[in-house]
């Protein structure tokens, strides 16, 4: 399986979502707070303009795309 890092921000509805969707397929994530990581807020902002942004691999996910999730991951 390939790694997968969610950027996230307190009070984000859309990554709450995201949590609870890769909890649930039991997926094993590390989950990074964007107040907390200035680095990570940096290079999220080069590719995405809001939060959640998912990187599975060396794949960028802008926002919960359950779709592209789905497909980058396998799951069907």
């Amino acid at each position: 399986m390939k790694p997968i890092a969610l950027f996230t921000l307190p009070n984000c509805n859309w990554c709450k979502e995201a949590i609870i969707y890769l909890k649930s397929k039991k997926l094993k994530f590390n989950q990074i707070d964007l107040t907390k990581d200035k680095n990570a807020l940096k290079d999220c902002q080069k590719r995405c303009s809001g939060a959640p942004v998912i990187l599975v691999g060396n794949t960028w996910i802008c926002g919960f795309d359950k779709n592209k999730l789905n497909k980058e991951l396998g799951i069907k």
